[in-house]
């Protein structure tokens, strides 16, 4: 019975359940596409080109283990951990003999991949976009490619490009083309063009001679990988397990079908985890804020109906009944809205991930992956919201006698609630805790989600508080609306007398607020301290920069040459057991007269191939000590032990760890250097002229490469604009909702105002003063949740209270939100004001 008076009720009461259905309908879409990112990256198919005649590939590990045994109670347990490593891990080409020793192998296949970036007449690099690497022409077999034009690379000087590169650069047999790779720039004749069988999209390939090749790829007695062909009738799986077994005890990994894509796209595989956390962090964050305003408008919703739910108790509905009518109702919407969203959802998700890969987040070869998973987990969640959120709502009118529940469905509750009250200061406290929990926070992906959980607990205590805090405010404005006339003690006596009502509006609006600050200003907090220490620290005249790859060391020894200070700057990533720090390789010569990362312990003169400096951060973390022996594993999963030569305090903007140059360049992919620190007496123009044989590169001033490295910084934060910039318009959309519901609500208290002589221009002056009055308290809150937050994250992340905040960037933000209320205050209430005085009070409720 009580299902069929809910579908009663929801059909006639259609435009009441509106604000409902939307809230569920955006929340649905925004967990939709969220999971949508999450299934990506844990199922997402990175599908191979290059080896894609080769049905078993041979390469090295690519991760760090750690294996713990503990134990407990009589009992062992043994856990297994893995971290993927930075760079490719190469694997020694005497492995070959091995391979083809093995049953079923009918051809073994060295393959050698290496940076390759042909550049134009400017110097730039091919403006497809896509990378070009280098190979031996031997292994073409392995995707395969085949001549379409010319021969085969016999000379050191030849290369054979693919057809699409010689289409987009105009290349024909014959043709010079300069190619930038791990060594000088050097020109070569274009011997060949060839086609693969298959279509590849996502990088371009040159073909060297052997030689050639091993001289470019720089690792001596190494391969990057085998492709290993199978003898007729010996399938991949077979094959696989007889390479398995010729292969144990060397560490390396045999791969088949779809797992061949992750050992030729390292970063693929590399962004699967990057994709996990970042969908992982939005859904979450998703859920909590969908959570918040969904339970806010079933309240407002429930709130407007206390009248009909009172009625319903006085006719001997029990409370059980109650809630079950509501439960039920809240179940209809959002079934509807939430199939709706999960809908809705699909396509967003597409599209944010389609975002993503344009601002190079994710690469293009990790395919998007849609299931019928995450909708239906979209449409679980909204189901269970919403009851939650009506069971909530309903707890006060379904507990009260039915004498007091019609008594209160005219006036609302003098006195707080108490279990409210408690929960929200229970909510302040543990936001509390969670900001001072961010001062000690000294890593970004640890500080990074306890930030915007404070936003969103403070903000829920707001919510449960806001009541309290709207007749707080209603008694501070009440002087100065007093001044404004009638209009404005009208206004004054609503925010007193409808609090809860008025609470309703403020939580969204906070939340808008807070959150939008916050997603806004903690990557510039960061950033201009990051920064900040690089201009402090950098003492070169000049700084020698790559519109290419990099910067090739002979531009370096060819300036050295002429009695320049040079340090070469190389950057990779490093694993400390299974934690990741950034590091960098610098020239150790004389590199106190280039770079100076302020150091407060030990010193720079003692840094070579066998030690390595460290920041404050990492000696705290891992407890080291000029002297102290760092054991770690290099970007491409060499291990090392070095000694701490020095301790500095610029981490933020060199990195945890540096390291010598020559230590690092051969265990990275791309040994250019990023930059050049030169110090000298001559002259920009003479610095040019030393360089000119080395097509794309600039030397500029230390203040021209801090211009770029903000313009880098701004293009990172877009992908965290982009990341939460679908819960802001959630937000803003919940603003706009409930304000629209809050104002509908009043159409009966409009005409008697009408009645009692107001014309419609009173009565909206009433509502703007309303309106200005909550976005005041609105902005106050969300201001002081984000000035907690953005203090807390910037003590803990850089050492001192100075969060970046953008004088006009606020103002804007404050601007938009106050636009969003009184759009969505003045619509509904013209709305409203358009329906005659009498018949709205002559009507039954």
């Amino acid at each position: 019975m009580m299902l069929r008076y809910a579908l009663k009720t929801v059909r006639a009461r259609k435009a009441g359940f509106l604000g409902a259905f939307l809230a569920l309908l955006c929340a649905a879409a925004l967990i939709s596409a969220c999971g949508t990112l999450l299934e990506t990256g844990l199922r997402g198919t990175i599908r191979t080109e290059r080896y894609a005649a080769s049905p078993v590939v041979v390469s090295a590990d690519q991760n760090v283990h750690r294996t713990t045994v503990k134990h407990k109670k009589g009992k062992t347990k043994v856990k297994h951990k893995a971290k993927p490593i930075a760079e490719r891990a190469w694997l020694p080409a005497d492995l070959e003999r091995r391979l083809a020793t093995a049953p079923g192998v009918a051809r073994v296949i060295p393959e050698l991949t290496f940076l390759a970036e042909p550049l134009t007449a400017s110097g730039t690099p091919d403006a497809d976009g896509r990378p070009a690497y280098g190979h031996a022409w031997d292994s073409a077999a392995l995707t395969p490619y085949r001549l379409t034009a010319g021969t085969a690379p016999a000379a050191a000087t030849d290369v054979v490009v693919d057809r699409d590169l010689a289409v987009r650069a105009g290349l024909a047999p014959g043709d010079r083309l300069t190619v930038q790779s791990t060594q000088v720039p050097r020109t070569y004749r274009v011997s060949g063009i060839a086609a693969p069988a298959a279509a590849v999209r996502h990088q371009s390939a040159l073909f060297f001679s052997t030689d050639e090749a091993r001289r470019l790829a720089a690792h001596p007695g190494q391969v990057t990988a085998f492709g290993v062909l199978p003898k007729a009738g010996i399938g991949p799986s077979r094959l696989r397990e007889a390479l398995a077994t010729a292969l144990r005890g060397t560490g390396a990994q045999v791969s088949t079908g779809d797992d061949r894509g992750p050992v030729e796209f390292l970063d693929a595989a590399a962004a699967r985890v990057k994709l996990v956390s970042m969908g992982a962090a939005m859904g979450g964050t998703s859920l909590l804020v969908a959570v918040l305003v969904v339970v806010g408008t079933f309240a407002l919703s429930v709130q407007q109906r206390e009248r009909e739910l009172a009625l319903l108790r006085a006719i001997a509905a029990t409370s059980a009944q109650i809630r079950g009518l509501l439960g039920r109702e809240a179940l209809i919407v959002a079934l509807a809205g939430g199939t709706a969203g999960a809908l809705l959802g699909l396509p967003l998700g597409g599209w944010l991930n389609d975002r993503f890969v344009a601002l190079g987040a994710v690469p293009a070869t990790l395919q998007h992956t849609v299931s019928v998973l995450p909708p239906l987990a979209a449409v679980a969640a909204t189901l269970f919201g919403a009851w939650a959120s009506a069971r909530i709502a309903s707890r006060r009118v379904a507990r009260i006698r039915p004498v007091e529940a019609l008594a209160e469905a005219r006036t609302e509750r003098t006195r707080p609630a108490w279990g409210r009250l408690l929960a929200g200061l229970l909510l302040l406290a543990a936001g509390a805790v969670l900001v001072t929990l961010l001062g000690f926070l000294r890593t970004e992906p640890a500080s990074t989600p306890v930030t915007f959980l404070a936003v969103v607990v403070l903000s829920t205590s707001v919510a449960l508080l806001g009541p309290l805090l709207v007749k707080a405010a209603a008694l501070l404005l009440a002087g100065p609306l007093r001044l404004t006339g009638p209009s404005g003690r009208l206004a004054t006596a609503n925010l007193h007398g409808n609090a809860a009502r008025m609470a309703s509006v403020v939580t969204p609006l906070t939340l808008l607020i807070g959150m939008t600050c916050t997603v806004l200003f903690v990557q510039p907090t960061l950033g201009d301290v990051a920064r900040a220490q690089v201009r402090e620290g950098v003492r070169a005249d000049w700084v020698v920069a790559s519109q290419g790859p990099g910067v090739p060391g002979e531009a370096a020894r060819r300036l050295r040459g002429q009695h320049d200070v040079v340090t070469e700057v190389v950057r990779t990533t490093v694993r400390v057991g299974l934690d990741k720090y950034a590091a960098q390789g610098v020239t150790p010569a004389a590199v106190s007269r280039t770079w100076d990362p302020d150091v407060t312990a030990g010193s720079l003169d003692g840094l070579t191939e066998h030690t390595v400096a460290v920041s404050e951060l990492a000696a705290d973390q891992l407890h080291l000590a000029p002297g102290s022996t760092l054991r770690l594993t290099l970007g491409d999963g060499t291990p090392a032990a070095l000694t701490v030569a020095a301790v500095y305090a610029r981490g933020l903007g060199f990195g945890d760890l540096t390291f010598a140059h020559d230590l690092v360049a051969p265990h990275v992919d791309n040994p250019l250097a990023s930059s050049l620190l030169v110090s000298t007496t001559r002259t920009q123009t003479q610095l040019a002229t030393t360089l000119r044989e080395f097509p794309g590169l600039k030397v500029i001033s230390p203040a021209v490469a801090d211009t770029l490295r903000a313009e880098r910084q701004q293009a990172n934060a877009e992908v965290d604009l982009l990341a939460m910039g679908l819960v802001l318009a959630f937000t803003a959309i919940a603003v706009v909702n409930t304000l629209a519901m809050s104002v509908a609500e009043r159409v009966r208290e409009f005409a008697l105002l009408r009645l009692a002589g107001a014309t419609r221009r009173q009565v909206l002056r009433i509502l703007r003063t309303e309106a200005l009055s909550v976005l005041l308290l609105a902005v106050a809150l969300g201001s002081a949740i984000a000035v907690a937050v953005l203090t807390a994250f910037s003590i803990g992340m850089t050492g001192r209270a100075a969060p970046a905040v953008v004088p006009l960037v606020y103002a804007t933000v404050v601007a938009g939100a106050g636009l969003l209320a009184l759009i969505a205050t003045a619509v509904p209430g013209r709305v409203a004001l358009r329906v005659r005085a009498v018949t709205v009070a002559t009507a039954k409720e």
